[in-house]
């Protein structure tokens, strides 16, 4: 016998929080962190979590890495699927390095990519070079998604400093500000030896800045439950492990044990 009808969640199932917003989405953006899948896996994870997915970030330099039939069917499968694209920040670092940004440019077009992230992780910029970058990537119709924050370990935040760069980075048209972490997640940014967070240096920033323009990297389960049990499921996340974006989804929604109680009262 043929079914009529496709079975469905009762809602209530689906997003207890009540407040998740489908894409594409303003608040709750979670951006994911490739560090070399191959084409199936990457099709496999667009397959089974692409509505969970805003961003899809090729890790460091791995952009030129890869046979360019494979780079080019993974940027069009992403794109299709209303997923932002781009290579790592570290990338356009490595081309200002070699000064050759405007073959960056050329190639990255050519190639597909739908966003552009610039960053000063390794590399000292000047101010006036980052806003050139961010025009550049602007009218080369790229979203702009830049970063805050050194990879070096022990560095931590400064407070005037990212205000200032958050407040010029997006009145310039960067649409996120990315605030580092790593892939480790330990040692950088918000998170210390250990990977716990700082509570104090995270409030303080958000005490001055607005969290809708912020990503924070988490790339450890346990700093995801934190931020979102004390900032709430809308918060922006980054560096999120291919294979973790449903779990992220289901703390998100309180669809796990984490989160269940917290997110709920906070929708």
């Amino acid at each position: 016998m043929e079914m009529t009808s496709q079975l469905k969640w009762n809602p209530v199932l689906v997003d207890p929080t009540g407040r998740r917003q489908m894409k594409p989405r303003t608040l709750g953006k979670t951006m994911v962190m490739d560090k070399g899948l191959g084409l199936l896996a990457f099709q496999d994870l667009i397959q089974t979590s692409q509505a969970h997915v805003d961003m899809i970030k090729l890790g460091f330099g791995t952009s030129v890495l890869y046979p360019q039939a494979v780079l080019r069917s993974k940027i069009n499968l992403a794109k299709e699927n209303g997923i932002l694209i781009y290579p790592g920040g570290t990338f356009l670092e490595a081309a200002v390095h070699q000064n050759a940004v405007d073959s960056f440019f050329d190639m990255i077009i050519e190639l597909g990519f739908n966003a552009v992230e610039i960053s000063d992780g390794t590399i000292h910029m000047e101010r006036r070079l980052r806003n050139e970058l961010i025009a550049r990537g602007l009218d080369e119709g790229l979203a702009v998604i830049t970063e805050y924050g050194k990879k070096g370990w022990g560095s931590t935040i400064e407070l005037a400093e990212l205000i200032e760069t958050v407040l010029i980075d997006s009145e310039l048209g960067a649409s996120l500000v990315t605030i580092e972490a790593r892939e480790s997640g330990k040692g950088v940014g918000i998170f210390d030896d250990n990977g716990a967070c700082k509570d104090e240096e995270l409030q303080s920033v958000l005490a001055s800045i607005s969290g809708e323009l912020l990503l924070w990297e988490a790339p450890l389960k346990h700093q995801q439950v934190h931020l979102i049990r004390t900032l709430g499921a809308d918060i922006h996340l980054g560096n999120i492990s291919p294979d973790e974006v449903i779990a992220l989804e289901a703390l998100r929604r309180g669809l796990r044990s984490d989160t269940l109680i917290s997110t709920i009262r906070k929708g």
